[in-house]
Order: C-alpha cells, then sequence, then structure tokens
C-alpha cells in the first residue's frame, strides 16, 4: 500500500511539473503570436512609406535630403523587423526594432512637418489619404505593441516564479524581451500659452 501511494505522489509532482512545463510553452507561444501582429502592422507601414515618398517627391524636389532619410530609416526600420521577427523576445532584436522604428518615426516627422510648409503637397489627396492611412496604422502598431508587451510580461511573471523558474532553467526558457518604441511627442510636456 506505500509503494501504491508513493508512486501517486511520483506522478502527481511529474504531471505538476509537466503542466508547469505546458504552460511556459503556451506562454511564450502567446508572446511569439503577439509579436506577428506587430509584425503585420509595421509591415504595412513600411509598405505605406514608399508610396508617400514618391507623392512628396513631386511637390518636394529640392528637399532630396529629407526623402532620402525616409528611405534609409524605412530600410532600416524593414531590416530591424525582419531580426526580430527571427526572434521574437530576444532583448537585442527587440532593442535594434525599437531603435530603427524611433529614428523611422523622427524622419517621418521631418517629413510632415515639411508638408505643413507646402500647401500643394498638404492638400493632394493621395497625400492626405496616404497620411490617413498611416495614422491609422500607427495606432494598430500601439495596440498590437500593448498587447505583445502584456503578453511578454505574463510570461517573464511565469517563468519567474518558483517552481516554474527551475522548469524554466532547466529547459531553456529565457526572459522575453518587450517591445518599447518611444515616441518623442509623448515625452514632450504640452506647452499653454495665455497670450
Amino acid at each position: 500500500m506505500g509503494l501504491i501511494i508513493f508512486l501517486v505522489v511520483v506522478v502527481l509532482i511529474v504531471l505538476y511539473f509537466v503542466a508547469i512545463y505546458n504552460g511556459l510553452v503556451t506562454s511564450r507561444n502567446g508572446y511569439k503570436n503577439a509579436f506577428a501582429q506587430i509584425d503585420v502592422q509595421l509591415t504595412r507601414r513600411h509598405d505605406l512609406i514608399p508610396n508617400l515618398v514618391e507623392t512628396a517627391k513631386g511637390y518636394l524636389a529640392h528637399e532630396r535630403g529629407t526623402l532620402e532619410a525616409v528611405v534609409q530609416a524605412r530600410n532600416a526600420a524593414v531590416s530591424g523587423l525582419a531580426g526580430a521577427k527571427a526572434n521574437p523576445g530576444d532583448p537585442a532584436a527587440m532593442q535594434q526594432l525599437a531603435s530603427s522604428e524611433n529614428a523611422l518615426t523622427q524622419t517621418l516627422g521631418h517629413l510632415f512637418a515639411l508638408q505643413e510648409a507646402y500647401p500643394d503637397l498638404k492638400a493632394n489627396q493621395t497625400m492626405m489619404q496616404l497620411s490617413e492611412e498611416l495614422t491609422s496604422t500607427e495606432n494598430r502598431v500601439a495596440f498590437a505593441r500593448q498587447a505583445y508587451n502584456d503578453s511578454v510580461m505574463s510570461y517573464n511573471n511565469r517563468r519567474e516564479v518558483f517552481p516554474a523558474s527551475v522548469v524554466a532553467n532547466s529547459f531553456g526558457f529565457s526572459v522575453a524581451e518587450p517591445l518599447k518604441i518611444e515616441d518623442p511627442a509623448v515625452r514632450e510636456a504640452p506647452k499653454v500659452s495665455f497670450t
């Protein structure tokens, strides 16, 4: 009778650790799926930019430097996305992606600032439509990034608590890195003037 109880306890312990392992795999797959949603939205964003640049070229012929900077930043962002897609959650890949997306956002900001200086470009229907689609895509990226970061936090929490940390360390479940794309406009304090 004692042997049966011992075997039942051993089987329950093994099943418990199998459940922990499966939970970690499920969480890891969850954040990888969430990253796939970011991939879809960033790819859409990257695909819109060449059309935006082509539309602006006719109006900004003497602003070639800005247009080239946008194209270069877009290409860097595409390669950053490819690196992150190959290994979602990898700290180096996520930092590279965030850095390239921040640079792209800044160069797009310069392009849109130039757009304000050229009323014909600002009034161009294609430019307005592309700007609206880009803004919509930026919102989708923000929602997808939030979902990804929530999944990463859940996974990291699950892998760090005991006894899951023992299973995670034994089977190579590494820490996942959230995606932090900085928006300089969010960091700036609003300027208020009563004049």
